[in-house]
């Protein structure tokens, strides 16, 4: 038994990370508020210090050799509290989890994972740290970023691989209407171009995500993505390009441009086009410390973001982020 509990603790890993920052929103939000409600996964605090995400990680792999594995991911922070928010409950119960599931691999290696673990959709992920900006897309915010539910992944050779999901629903811990949702991804990576196919599809809810990277040259990578949705009797669609170049391995810089629109508001809570424009210079001084210098600018054709005691068509906004990781 002791020698059993050994082994497994040496097949355990531990990380974890602390994400700050400071944001300065020309606007000077009196509610010091720089996104509409649901957005906002960092740099959602205007003209403060703030907590964006601390979080902390066990991961036990799965591979041919051990077949079982699990992973159990916990956060705290205003980025944890934003992205549940849409939990039937509120925040709740589920504030401080991201990830806790548990996975097995087949002997024909196919991967099933049941729990709450990351969406299958988007570009970009919910730890800013592993992004090329430090504040995440429109797109991104409009499109999940976990869920709960059961998933079946398979590679079928070094290129292609794809992945199907059973979930509680978009963005859902708790199950808002009995209902269940389907998720699929079709991937492909090679060289220098990596591709992926992602849909969702429930009772009211359809939606599609396509997302390519492809490097250029040494140094610098290529990102577009283009989302559509819709639940009736609402559209929604956008479109995003990024563009990153790393220096060297301590120093970078990233470009993100897109457009948004949400005509009939189907998802951002207003009917409403935005385009946004971002850039990000990244420096690496340490190898545990991660720091983003970013000037964001966000642009509606209604007023959604707050200005002092009112509201406005747009925002200047200025970031500093660092996080440090264990």
């Amino acid at each position: 038994m002791g020698l059993a509990f050994i082994v497994l603790a040496q097949t355990i890993s531990f990380s974890g990370f602390i994400d700050l920052n400071a944001a300065w929103n020309g606007n000077r939000p009196a509610n010091h508020e720089s996104f509409y409600p649901g957005a906002g996964t960092s740099g959602k605090r205007a003209n403060e210090f703030a907590l964006n995400l601390a979080q902390v990680q066990w991961t036990r792999s799965v591979s041919a050799e051990q077949p079982v594995g699990f992973t159990l991911g916990l956060v705290a922070g205003e980025g944890a509290d934003v992205v549940h928010g849409g939990e039937p409950e509120g925040v709740g119960k589920f504030r401080h989890v991201y990830q806790a599931s548990v996975a097995y691999r087949l002997p024909s290696g196919v991967v099933l994972e049941g729990g709450i673990y990351p969406s299958h959709i988007g570009l970009e992920g919910f730890y800013s740290k592993d992004n090329w900006n430090y504040t995440r897309s429109i797109m991104g915010e409009s499109s999940p970023y976990y869920q709960a539910g059961v998933k079946a992944s398979y590679a079928f050779n070094d290129r292609w691989s794809g992945r199907v999901d059973l979930m509680n629903g978009w963005q859902l811990i708790d199950d808002d209407n009995g209902a269940k949702a389907v998720g699929t991804q079709l991937a492909y990576g090679s060289g220098a171009l990596s591709a992926s196919l992602n849909t969702y599809l429930d009772p009211n809810r359809k939606f599609v995500d396509v997302v390519v990277v492809y490097k250029l040259g040494p140094g610098v990578q290529l990102g577009g993505t283009v989302d559509a949705g819709r639940q009736e009797p609402a559209n929604w669609y956008g479109a995003g390009v990024l563009v990153r170049y790393a220096v060297n391995d301590r120093n970078a810089i990233a470009i993100r441009a897109e457009r948004f629109s949400d005509p009939d508001n189907g998802i951002t809570g207003t009917a409403q086009r935005l385009h946004e424009a971002t850039l990000t210079y990244e420096l690496r001084p340490h190898d545990n410390i991660i720091l983003k210098l970013e000037a964001r600018y966000d642009q509606s054709d209604a007023d959604v973001f707050s200005r002092k005691d009112t509201t406005t068509d747009r925002q200047l906004l200025a970031i500093a982020g660092v996080v440090v990781t264990f």
